[in-house]
This record gives structure tokens, sequence and C-alpha cells, in this order.
């Protein structure tokens, strides 16, 4: 495969091969422009649940739809707050709002909870203590379009709305996973746009800053843009065939291909300087340098294309959907790196370079001095420098034994948006636990009589996490009793609350206990041969909770496995890969730490997301690995000429600028996500860029060379090179 690169890079550095690369990328984004899809029309903001059909809730689930199959559906729920306690006038309007809903006969709506003709004692449930909050659960139709769900919540708003005009100090909020799938669609409606035109914004400064010429600026973002367009309507293709895409996929994948693109046009332009001051022909310098960047630029990108598809071994969905975007880009961004990049480079020649034009016999001038004087005193006093970046960056590691996680999705949403705010008023206003109750299914091998669900309750309740199990079950029988008991009479639902909210760590841990003891729970409730079933959030969450721990066990050990080997393919080295790795991975426990820190003690966010750990290693490792090959890659072609010390001088010199300035670049745009109306994509993007220039800036230049050093002849073993005696 790189042969056929590196043909495909000598065709594009030719004349003629210039001219009809150029043609080739620019008619495929017209074509694929004019007649496929974009890949925004298939992406989905939120995933139901992103499990495998195997996991515990999911089979819960199924259940309690089989046995009770009107409680299918998918929930909102209409929250009614006023600061002061309702007044009767106010109640009657709420409960006009309920009759107003099931008058409307809404297409989406499944059922409404009819407060207007519920008894005082019965309304009680959905009438806060303080009486200054109603709930009113609103069950949609199963398996919508978000689409639909969305139109389905602005219809009941408005309706909410519309009746409490009487009521103007009583305001309305929807939560609940309906209310959540609406405000994603929202929040999404407009960031793609203002992430991409970030980012691009940003790496035009960055490159007017660094190379001081408005061609060269423009240039890479030329080609990332042409790129962009080829990979969007690809996958877009991908999507109308059924593909599964996400916008977060979507969001983080268009970051990758402008930094990426950058960074390798970063390397190309540095190294195509160089040759035009030894070859006056643009095309036989173009040449040259592709000959040497060809390898550092195919093993980068392809140790990125690595870890994407190692993500197809995830059993959870959000990390499996990754996989095929991020392959898929990255094949094309590999591709565009190594014939687009080159090809307008070598068409625009010299004059890109305006108005600092590299001329035959001139030396590089500037910036390259103080990279010299770092490799100096690197090669100089390696230990030094090793111990001064290692004891700082080694005590912010450590701080990751201090991470805590969440699994509550809606504490990654704006404070302002609805389903947020609607979850705070019935977390302030209610039990913690009632904000999503567990629903227990208890599926028995004989007729099911009231006194034996009384007795499994008192076993439910005698758990410490457990606040609160119902139906009480006081009578015998009663009009009640076909809302907890099947059809049959075998099965029986009930619904389970936790003393503390519902996606904590508590609650999680507590249902996991219940899972344990299901056996026995049933046997001292004298229901021999019964089973348990446990549905809802919590289950859901500790559900994805082990999905994710087995995720990023697997992923993590597959990917560094997967990089250690392309490295050592890459470096010809059984030593190199060692070093390299471990310093990679130390990077990333570093930006973990250092991220979490920040956020903790600046920012007061005391929780992170369960993913960013496995996204911020999947792209802080597969990154680094860049810079690696970048820095090895020129320190080899080096050592062709002098012993090994000063080959990492000169090697150090060569790359520190480029390598500084990519990781700039590179950081800058997942900086960008910060922009992100999600904390998710906020926290990751901030992790990502710590990392990337802890990496960039320390681990690659300072760190890894002083390693070298001290390892000597042996820093590349096998490979040969001069013995350090040779340069004295």
């Amino acid at each position: 495969m790189l042969t056929v690169m590196k043909k495909l890079t000598s065709l594009a550095s030719s004349k003629k091969g210039a001219k009809w690369t150029l043609a080739i990328w620019v008619l495929a984004s017209v074509l694929l422009g004019g007649f496929a899809p974009s890949a925004k029309e298939f992406a989905t903001s939120i995933n139901a649940t992103g499990l495998p059909s195997d996991a515990k809730s999911l089979i819960a689930e199924k259940k309690v739809y089989e046995y009770f199959p009107d409680e299918k559906g998918t929930p909102a729920i209409l929250v009614f707050n006023k600061k002061t306690a309702l007044t009767q006038e106010e109640m009657k309007i709420i409960d006009g709002v309920s009759k107003k809903i099931e008058d409307e006969k809404i297409a989406a709506v499944k059922k409404v909870v009819p407060l207007y003709k519920m008894p005082p004692v019965a309304k009680t449930s959905f009438v806060s203590e303080n009486k200054t909050t109603v709930l009113l659960p609103v069950s949609l139709k199963d398996n919508l379009e978000r689409e639909v769900i969305n139109e389905t919540i602005k219809d009941l708003e408005k309706l909410g709305k519309d009746e409490l005009k009487a009521a103007d100090a009583v305001s309305l909020k929807i939560t609940g996973p309906a209310g959540i799938v609406s405000d994603m669609i929202s929040i999404f409606s407009n960031a793609d746009i203002v992430l991409l035109l970030g980012t691009v914004g940003l790496i035009f400064v960055l490159l007017i800053l660094i190379y001081r010429s408005p061609i060269l600026s423009i240039v890479p973002l030329i080609a990332a843009g042409i790129v962009y367009e080829v990979v969007n309507k690809t996958i877009g293709l991908f999507g109308e065939g059924g593909m599964g895409i996400e916008s977060q996929s979507l969001s983080i994948m268009s970051i990758l291909l402008f930094a990426a693109l950058t960074d390798y046009a970063l390397l190309i332009l540095s190294r195509f300087r160089e040759e035009l001051r030894k070859e006056e022909n643009k095309y036989v310098a173009m040449k040259r340098c592709m000959e040497e960047v060809t390898e550092p630029i195919f093993f980068s990108g392809s140790t990125v294309l690595a870890s994407m598809l190692v993500l197809f071994a995830a059993i959870y969905e959000p990390y499996r959907n990754f996989a095929p975007v991020f392959s898929i880009a990255m094949v094309l961004i590999l591709l565009g790196g190594l014939t687009l990049l080159p090809a307008l480079f070598v068409l625009l020649g010299r004059k890109s370079f305006w108005p600092i034009i590299p001329k035959v016999g001139s030396a590089a001038k500037g910036s390259a001095t103080i990279w010299e004087k770092l490799a100096k005193n690197v090669v100089k006093r390696p230990i030094v420098g090793a111990l001064i970046v290692f004891i700082p960056l080694l005590l912010l590691a450590l701080n990751t034994l201090n991470v805590q996680y969440s699994f509550n999705l809606i504490k990654s949403f704006p404070d302002d948006i609805q389903s947020r705010q609607g979850y705070h008023i019935l977390e302030d206003n209610f039990s913690p636990g009632d904000l999503a109750p567990a629903t227990v299914i208890v599926e028995g091998k004989d007729q099911l009589e009231s006194s034996d669900i009384k007795k499994l309750r008192e076993e439910l309740l005698d758990h410490e996490g457990v606040a609160s199990v119902t139906p009480e079950l006081s009578a015998q029988n009663g009009p009640m009793q076909n809302t907890w008991l099947s059809e049959d009479g075998t099965e029986a639902k009930l619904t389970l609350t936790f003393k503390g909210s519902p996606y904590e760590k508590a609650a999680l841990n507590e249902l996991s206990q219940l899972r344990e003891d299901s056996g026995k729970i049933v046997e001292d409730a004298g229901l021999e041969g019964a089973k348990l079933y446990y549905s809802g959030e919590t289950a859901k969450q500790l559900d994805t909770r082990e999905a994710n721990s087995r995720d990023t066990w697997v992923l993590v050990t597959l990917i560094t496995i997967l990089i250690t080997v392309l490295l050592f393919i890459q470096t010809k080295s059984y030593i190199a890969p060692l070093y390299m790795i471990l310093t990679i991975i130390f990077s990333y426990f570093t930006a973990l730490g250092t991220g979490s820190l920040i956020f903790d003690k600046i920012f007061g966010f005391e929780e992170i997301s369960y993913r960013i750990p496995l996204y911020s290693f999947i792209f802080l490792v597969a990154l680094g690995v860049d810079y690696n090959i970048m820095l090895i890659s020129r320190i080899k072609e080096e050592a062709r000429r002098y012993p090994i010390k000063k080959a990492i001088e000169e090697g150090l010199a060569h790359t520190g600028g480029v390598i500084s300035s990519a990781g700039l670049i590179l950081a800058a745009t997942f900086g960008v996500l910060v922009t992100q109306p999600i904390m998710e994509l906020y926290m990751f993007g901030a992790t990502v860029a710590i990392g990337v220039l802890i990496d960039t800036f320390l681990i690659r230049t300072v760190l890894v060379p002083a390693i070298m050093v001290k390892l000597g002849k042996y820093s590349l073993w096998p490979l040969k090179v001069q013995e350090e005696k040779s340069c004295q």
C-alpha cells in the first residue's frame, strides 16, 4: 500500500499529474455536491440507548411491553411551576391542559394522564408537597421519527402555554425522553455551522501568524474544503444506504478533517521549502519532498484509521457508530493529504510562499534558531530536561485517580434548555427518586396473588437504597388491579424509587445489588421459580456503565497493541515503538488529569462524562503517533549522515517548528469544540487540546529526544547508527 501511495504522490508532484489530480478532486466534489445527499440529512442527535440487544435493561423493557402493552411509548413530562403555592384556580387550569391534550387528539400522542377527572387523593402523586409544582405525564407513540417528536413537543408546548394565559405566573417546561430528543434537535440545528466557521477562521489566523503568507494560509483550507465536500457526500451516500450516523461524530469528524489536512500541509510545506532552497525546478523539489514525507504521512493517517476501525469491536453503539464515519473520512483525508495538497502546492510553486519566497542557496531564517537551541540543550543535558518535564506531568497524571464520571445525559445540556430546566424543577420539588423510577417485572410460574406481591414489596424495601415500592396493595383486589397485574395473572409490575437521584452512582450500585440478589429476593418472598426484571433509566445507565467499562478495556488494549505493531513496521526498530507508545499513553493520562483538575477547581464541574476518557484516548493516542512519526522519521533520515546524538539534534531542530505549529493548530481546532452547547463535547475538546499541547511542546520536543539520547545507539535498534565517538 505504501508503494502505491508513493507512486500516487510522485504522479501528483509532476507537471501533468498535478493538474489531473486537482481536476479529479474538483470534479468529484462538484458531482457529489450536486447529486449525493449530505451526511447531515441522516444524522441522529441522540440514540435511544446505544446498548446491545441482550442488555438486561432492554430485555426487561421488552417484558414490560409484552405484559403491559399500554406502557409502550416515549414519555414526555410537562412540568408546571410557580414560585409560590398554586391556587385552586391555577390547579383547575392545569387540569384543563390535560383535558385539552386529550380532546385535541394529537396524532403522535398515545395517552395523557387525565388529571382533570382524578380524585384529589389520586392526584397527590403528581403534585409536589409544597404545592408549587405539578407534573403531567404524556406518552407519545412508539418508534416515532425524531422530527415528529420535535413537532409534537412544540405542539404540546404551544397548547399548554395557550391554556396558561389565564395563569401567567405559572411556567411550563417539557422534559423526559421526548423533551430531551426535541432539545437535542434544536441544540444541533446551528451548532455544526458555528463549529465549521470557527474552525476555518481559527486555522486561517494561525496559518497567517505562522507563515505570514496569505496564499499559504488559504491553500490548505481550499484543499480541506474540497475534501470535506467529498467526505460529507460520501458519508451521506452510506447514510442513505442505512449506515448509522450521529451528529456528534460529524462534528468531531469535521474538526479532525481540517486539523489533519492542515498538519499534513505543514509537513509538506516545511520540506518543500527546504527542497526549493536546493532545487530550481519546483516539480523536482516537490518530488524529493514527497519522497521523504509520504511515509510519515501515510503511517500517521494509517494509525488514526486503524484506531477508528478498532471501534467496530465496541458493543456500545455510540462508540461503534464512530467507526464507519471516521474510517471513510480518514481514507479520503489520507488520499487528499498525499495527492491534492502536493498538487496544489507544486502548481503554485514558489509563489505560494509570498512574500518570503525561498530561493536556491538561501538559508532558513528566524524560527529554526529557537529549536536549534532547544535541541542542543536537550542533547547536552537529557536527564535534566527529562526530569523538568516528567515530574510535574506525572503529578498531573496522578489526578486521574480522582476523576468522577457522570452517566446523566441531561447534565451535558446548557442551563437554558427547557428539558434541563424542567428536570431541575422536578429535582427541587419532588423526591430525587421520583424523577425516573424503576419498573420491576415479576414473572411468576403460577398465578400471583396480592399477598405474594406484598411479600415481594417488603423484600425490596429491605434494601438500603430503596425509598419506596408501589402499589402498596392494602386491599386484596380492586379496580386498579389491572394496572399492576398482567392479563393472565402470572406477571406483575411494581414501581421502585431510589433514595437518591436515579442517575447517580449510588442508585446504579443499588440496582446492581438488586440484580445480584434477585434469586434470594424471590426465594425469601416465597415465589420459588419466579424471575425479576428491572427496567427504566437507572437500569439503562447501569448497563451503559458496564458496556462502557467493557469497551474501554477492550478498545484501549486493541488500539495500543495495533499502534505499537504499526510503529514496529514504520520504524523497523524493536526499541523505538516501546518508548513512543509509552510516552503517548503518559501524555494521555496527563491530559485527562489536567483537564479534570481544571474542570473541577476552576469551573466547578465535579464530574465528567463517562465517554470522555475513551474518546480522548482514541484521538490523543492516534494523533500523538503523528508527531512521533514526524520526529523519528526525520531523526532516522539524519542518522544516515550523522552520529545518533547529532541526528537527534538535527531531527529536533528541523521538526520542532513543524510539530509545534501542527500541534498548536490541532489543539486550537479541537478547542473550538468549547463553543458547542453540549458539555460532553466541550470537555472532550478541551481535554484533547490540553493533551496535544502537552504532547507537542513537552513530550515530543523534550522527553522523547532525551530518552533517545540516553539510549544512544540502542534508541533505534536493530537499525545501525553511527557510534557516539564518531562525532568527537
